[in-house]
């Protein structure tokens, strides 16, 4: 077994673990990227933002479940061992994101086809449940004390990178088709899910190659392995204690920070800011690219000055920054200049009139075919007094003046990118030092379990509804276009009270008990 004291064995764990976590969390996210797209294809059209939505839930349902699989996988990682395990969960992952690429769409299918789509992504959230908490403790478990903070930093980079690996892939696809052919049902949205089964292969041989944990095999050699990690785990008063002060004074709080500074604000871009595709990808590429060395600076930091306060810190100023950064997104893309003029075919029309104050209302709900294949409709609303004979009719095969995705001037996109940035440090700053938090907090007999949980809990139930009640609360709220962000504020400042008040600062060197 190579001795991971030494060097070459430490970056070989690293190496092996974080290359696998990356693919799952590239496998987790495509979904999200391409939320837009996966409505249209596997919800009816009639009304597109209750397709959003409902493809927004699926996606927070993968969420939802990650504490189940926390459970499930932590149980066997404390039981059989953490290279096993997260071997599993990395063949379960792989495999649900290559068949959602393979299943048709509603208007093939019907309604079975989101049913599909929803079961596959629970198997996801199982999966990443049980391999984020394998991979923190198996390389933390590696580490020599006074240096966990920074190893596992390491796989802490494998969320972020796996998000810019999904950018990456999904825009360099999106850039040799055209809109239609990307968006078809059978089109370039797909390969991003088959690309995934090459790169899970890769990931198995490496991962096969892979040696225990040497904290593990020592508790089995010495017969001190948890029979029944659960009970230990949660019917432990002082170890329950534990886990809820992670989960609330720490994780939830890191949770939405994350997927506040990454996913939130790629939807934000394109929803609220109509931003064009190929510009707010590009723009979180390189906000992920320059933001990334960050988790390691403060994973390293955290060795030298305590784990909390850093964490603490990236959660208060994203309560005070949050509103002021997602303000500046609209006004610099509020413009009435964002226009077109496009040839437009009529498909058909629907009228109805309404009374208010003596007036008559008639509003005309039209549907459109545009040159490029995309539909879309137009809602034109005439006033007249009551009792005049009031005529409303679009023409058909018009050119009409639409709005379309902007395009910002390169100053604005400078900017945005520089915006994103200090999100994306935000997160380094909650999310570096959470790993070798976490590992300290627990015994090594019921580590994979202990800390899986919290952590999934945090980032799969806080964190990953952040889109979803965002979009939410919009809809519900229309005249405040930041009312999304309450949610992740409140969560963060809630954790931060809980965290300043009972948190511990010190580092617990001894954690190979």
């Amino acid at each position: 077994m190579a001795n991971s004291s030494q060097p070459s064995g430490i970056w070989k764990v690293i190496t092996a673990s974080s290359v696998g976590t990356l693919i799952e969390w590239y496998d987790f996210y495509i979904f999200g990227m391409l939320a837009k797209t996966i409505s249209t294809q596997f919800f009816p059209e009639t009304n597109s933002t209750a397709a959003l939505l409902s493809t927004l839930a699926i996606f927070a349902a993968g969420f939802i479940v990650r504490p189940f699989g926390a459970l499930v996988f932590g149980r066997l990682g404390d039981l059989i061992g953490r290279k096993y395990t997260f071997l599993l969960t990395l063949v379960l992952m792989g495999g649900s994101t290559f068949l959602i690429g393979c299943v048709p769409g509603y208007k093939t299918i019907g309604i079975a086809a989101p049913l599909l789509v929803l079961l596959l992504r629970l198997l996801q959230g199982l999966a990443l449940g049980g391999e984020y908490g394998g991979a923190a403790t198996y390389v933390a478990e590696h580490a020599p004390p006074g240096r966990r903070g920074y190893y596992t930093s390491w796989i802490q980079t494998t969320a972020t990178l796996g998000l810019f690996v999904a950018l990456g892939i999904i825009l360099l696809v999106k850039q040799n088709m055209t809109d239609a052919a990307f968006n078809d049902e059978w089109g370039g949205w797909r390969y991003p899910f088959w690309i995934s089964i090459l790169l899970v292969i890769v990931s198995i041989y490496i991962r096969l190659k892979m040696e225990e944990s040497p904290l593990f095999l020592k508790l089995k050699s010495e017969g001190k392995t948890s029979k029944n990690p659960l009970r230990d785990s949660f019917r432990n008063r002082s170890n329950f204690k534990m886990v809820l002060l992670a989960l609330f004074g720490a994780v939830m709080g890191q949770g939405v920070i994350w997927y506040t500074g990454q996913f939130y604000a790629q939807s934000f871009l394109e929803t609220k800011c109509s931003l064009d595709f190929e510009q707010s990808r590009t723009i979180m590429l390189w906000a992920i690219a320059f933001g990334t060395p960050f988790f390691l600076v403060f994973g390293w930091l955290s060795d030298k000055v305590g784990r909390k306060w850093i964490m603490l810190a990236g959660m208060l100023a994203g309560v005070f920054l949050y509103r002021p950064i997602f303000s500046e997104f609209l006004s610099d893309t509020n413009s009435k200049n964002w226009v077109q003029t496009k040839k437009m075919q009529f498909v058909n029309e629907n009228a109805s009139l309404s009374f208010h104050q003596g007036d008559s209302v008639v509003t005309t709900s039209a549907r459109y075919k545009t040159e490029d294949g995309s539909e879309f409709t137009r809602v034109t609303t005439d006033t007249a007094r009551s009792g005049t004979n009031i005529v409303s009719r679009i023409s058909s095969n018009e050119a009409a003046v639409i709005i379309i995705n902007k395009k910002v001037n390169p100053a604005t996109y400078f900017k945005f990118i520089f915006l994103v940035w200090i999100m994306i440090v935000l997160v380094t700053m909650v999310y570096g030092p959470i790993a070798a938090f976490l590992v300290e907090l627990f015994p090594t007999k019921i580590r994979y379990t202990s800390m899986s949980l919290p952590y999934h809990i945090g980032n799969g139930v806080f964190g990953g509804l952040v889109p979803f009640i965002g979009l939410l609360l919009s809809t519900t709220f229309p005249a405040d276009p930041l009312v999304g962000l309450w949610y992740p504020i409140g969560v963060a400042a809630l954790c931060f009270i809980i965290g300043a008040v009972y948190l511990n600062n010190k580092i617990d060197k001894n954690v190979n008990d």
